[in-house]
């Protein structure tokens, strides 16, 4: 969905995209790769108008290597 602007499941191309949030206390869409809300990982959603499908995606490529670094 992130690429085509087309859903998957139902094939619609009525795509919502959700930016990823980091809000106070850790909330919000987020992976957290520290301690403090300055080392959280903002995760974007896509979402399918019609059909209600979703997928999550990190857009950042360096968020991706901060990852990589933290989790592996």
């Amino acid at each position: 969905m992130k690429n085509t602007s087309i859903c998957p499941k139902c094939n619609s191309n009525s795509i919502l995209r959700i930016p990823g949030k980091a809000g106070s206390y850790g909330s919000g869409n987020i992976i957290m790769t520290g301690f403090t809300v300055l080392s959280a990982i903002k995760i974007t959603r896509y979402l399918c108008c019609d059909c209600g499908y979703s997928e999550e995606w990190i857009d950042d490529k360096e968020d991706i290597k901060i990852l990589i670094d933290t989790f592996k």
